[in-house]
């Protein structure tokens, strides 16, 4: 996979592959689209940031890729 999904891409990912399933947002198939998700963390609603912060961080620990964000540290610890 590259950095860019099309939308027949985005359609065949699982739920599960997004920081936000609910909303089919920030999708994080591999350690690449982690890092667009913690570079784009800025723009995710308020009151949905812990939950993205902590599936951020959850993937980053699958894909092998170390969030130093402190702003991401800190929503996941709520």
């Amino acid at each position: 996979m590259n950095d860019v999904l099309d939308t027949a891409e985005r359609r065949e990912l699982p739920d599960s592959a997004y920081g936000l399933p609910e909303r089919r947002e920030y999708p994080m198939p591999d350690a690449a689209h982690v890092r667009a998700a913690e570079a784009y963390f800025r723009y995710c609603p308020e009151d949905l940031r812990p939950k993205l912060a902590r599936a951020i961080l959850l993937k980053a620990r699958e894909f092998g890729v170390d969030v130093k964000s402190p702003t991401i540290l800190s929503y996941a610890a709520e």
